[in-house]
């Protein structure tokens, strides 16, 4: 069990070390309780159970108050969408809510993104 932590520990480190330059922008906005004084967290583990095995997914950036996760959409997931929406539906089982947003939408209109969260909020 605890090699599973440790992994979801490094590879959420690495991912942080590693950002798109589309998550580097939100991050700008999300840091800090800037969007109506809600804390996220980036690249962060959410752990699950399967047949009594731990699994975790790491969540780009998530709002534990509000349970919402916000996955930020590059070209690799063009390739891995069915992946994305088993993930999407299992977190949405545990009652966690899940936006997408691809890159260009963050690059190119920041504020629609921004806007969106808060109503999710």
């Amino acid at each position: 069990m605890h090699e599973i932590i440790t992994k979801a520990i490094e590879r959420s480190r690495y991912l942080r070390k590693n950002q798109t330059q589309a998550e580097k922008e939100l991050w700008k906005y999300l840091r800090k309780r800037q969007i109506l004084g809600f804390r996220f967290l980036r690249q962060h583990p959410i752990k699950f159970h399967i047949s009594n095995k731990i699994y975790y997914f790491i969540a780009d950036f998530y709002c534990h108050e509000k349970k919402l996760v916000i996955e930020v959409d590059g070209g690799i997931h063009k390739k891995q969408k069915d992946y994305d929406e088993l993930r999407s539906k299992m977190l949405e089982e545990m009652k966690i809510k899940v936006i997408r947003f691809k890159n260009e939408e963050i690059e190119n209109d920041t504020n629609s993104v921004l806007e969106r969260i808060k109503q999710l909020l």
